[in-house]
């Protein structure tokens, strides 16, 4: 027997649609990547992205065509989110940060038929042009006055292209599994995968990420997305964020500290969401400057492992609550946030639950195997692979087989080794193609790293494993020292071995400049390998 409930897709386009007639009057700000302060509301941005949804069909693009997006956080690339999904097109996020052999691997596999491009990133896609398959045209999302000098062909401008268009525009209505989006993952191993999301999926997941112990996004909040829209779509934050009415601030191109700060402070802003690398250049801004932003109430940071040493600056120094959030492309990508429980009153305790990645969100489910595929405990004790499932979960990656994503109980394999607690609590102790293997025990480099992190002197920490003729391998410690310090390998000992099991200490310590850096901020410890893999201990 089923219920008696209409059957209502659930539609991307619907978000926006609500917005426009519930908090219409909210605003949406943009620094604009021309340099200016853009203000106007969600009822302009429902307008603009219906007349930009007429002008792409009426460049015949059809349901299920990729169009693709190279662009920073704006106004424009949330109109693009919205005008392409809601013809049943599919918007197809580019990292500029990738190679342009990437880019060219990943345009191609995707088959865009468009590229919406920024007009600071025109000469990234000049560039692998002559080699794209199926390109048919490029919008550059400015307006005339701005329009670069380029040997494109077939180039459009973007304002001149919405305002050549009406209005007048009905939302299709279709299946609610109708992919949406498509984002593809780094490949730091292999060509680049492509996760693609459907408007189901997108929609459970703007609801999940609305809730008060997720993101927590209401009309009142005033929300940064500082992680890149390129970013597995900021994270969800322009759906969540629609979904409720929330005023919007997008940063642009400028991700400094002083540039975040400044909107920050002037927008009011309640939450702001990134990666480390920007608060760590926010909070030496707000040091130097002797400054804070009042407004702010919390900050989610994911992205890769946020240190001790920096929940404490904001918690304890401004008064910042720190939402440590960790997930993944294919996971659209919320699967843990790292919030206290109400009975947890001891500070030490609140803080260790803090720095794990945290408990699954509801719609998100996890467990630890080991090799044979048999779960393991929860008690924080035992560590595996972890793997999750879910319904905003990749079923399988774009054009390749489902067995390339999960395994034979219908289970993603995430590729992380993890613990989880009693409490329901995940912590990942590393990636298991970076695990270091010391006389048959696994080291966990990531608690290794954050409380490396923690040392005053250091900037950015990593750690990988390096031979040893006894041990098969030993974690080197690699350091970015913070200005003008120099910590050595003794200073970095004394400081970490009375909180860290003994045989997990590093057995060398050296300095770089600075750490290799992946597209999407994350270190590339395969480079680390190949400049350090060779070196030879002090115990060897």
């Amino acid at each position: 027997m089923l219920g008696n409930i209409m059957d209502q897709p659930l539609l991307i386009s619907s978000l926006l649609r609500h917005a426009d007639r519930t908090s219409g009057d909210r605003e949406i700000v943009t620094r604009t990547v021309e340099g200016t302060i853009h203000r106007y509301t969600y009822r302009d941005a429902h307008m603009r992205a219906r007349r930009l949804a007429n002008a792409l069909q009426a460049l015949d693009v059809k349901l299920g065509d990729r169009v693709a997006t190279m662009a920073w956080n704006t106004h424009r690339h949330f109109e693009v989110y919205y005008a392409v999904s809601g013809i049943g097109a599919v918007t197809h996020t580019l990292n500029p940060r990738l190679h342009g052999s990437q880019l060219t691997y990943i345009m191609n596999h995707a088959e865009d038929a468009y590229v919406f491009v920024d007009i600071n990133l025109v000469a990234l896609i000049e560039a692998v042009a002559d080699d794209l398959e199926h390109l048919k045209g490029v919008v550059v999302m400015t307006d005339r006055a701005h329009m670069p000098e380029t040997s494109l062909a077939n180039v459009l401008c973007y304002e001149e292209l919405i305002e050549s268009h009406s209005d007048d525009l009905e939302w299709r209505s279709f299946d609610e599994n109708t992919a949406s989006s498509l984002c593809y993952t780094s490949g730091t191993t292999g060509n680049p995968k492509g996760a693609l999301f459907s408007h189901r999926s997108t929609m459970i997941h703007a609801y999940a990420s609305a809730l008060p112990d997720v993101l927590h996004m209401g009309e009142s909040e005033v929300i940064l997305p500082v992680v890149p829209m390129f970013h597995v779509n900021a994270w969800g934050i322009p759906y969540g964020a629609t979904m409720v009415g929330a005023k919007l601030v997008f940063p642009g191109p400028r991700l400094d500290g002083a540039s975040i700060h400044e909107l920050l402070v002037d927008e009011d802003v309640t939450c702001a969401a990134g990666v480390p690398t920007i608060w760590l250049m926010l909070l030496a801004h707000w040091r130097e400057a002797e400054t804070q932003a009042p407004a702010l109430k919390r900050t989610v940071i994911g992205g890769s492992a946020c240190p001790e040493s920096m929940i404490r600056e904001f918690q304890e120094d401004y008064g910042i609550e720190v939402r440590h959030a960790w997930g993944m492309t294919e996971m659209s990508p919320l699967g843990t946030v790292s919030i206290p429980k109400p009975s947890m009153t001891d500070d030490t305790e609140r803080m260790r639950k803090q720095i794990k990645q945290g408990r699954p969100v509801f719609g998100v489910e996890m467990r630890i195997v080991d090799d044979t595929g048999a779960e393991l405990p929860r008690d924080g004790v035992a560590f595996g692979n972890l793997e999750v499932r879910g319904p905003w979960i990749i079923d399988n990656y774009f054009k390749l087989d489902r067995s390339e994503s999960q395994n034979a109980a219908g289970w993603f394999a995430t590729g992380d080794v993890a613990t989880i607690d009693a409490d329901g609590y995940m912590e990942i102790t590393d990636r298991s193609k970076d695990v270091i293997k010391s006389g048959g025990e696994w080291i966990g480099s990531i608690e290794i790293e954050n409380l490396a992190m923690s040392h005053p002197e250091v900037a950015q920490a990593a750690v990988i494993g390096v031979p040893h003729p006894k041990w098969d391998e030993r974690p080197l410690l690699i350091i970015v020292p913070a200005g003008g310090k120099s910590p050595t390998h003794d200073d970095m000992i004394a400081f970490m071995e009375n909180k860290l099991t003994k045989w997990w200490l590093p057995d060398d310590t050296v300095h770089i400049d600075e750490l290799p850096l992946g597209a999407t901020g994350k270190v590339l410890k395969t480079k680390l390998r190949e400049q350090f893999g060779d070196h030879t201990l002090p115990t060897a």
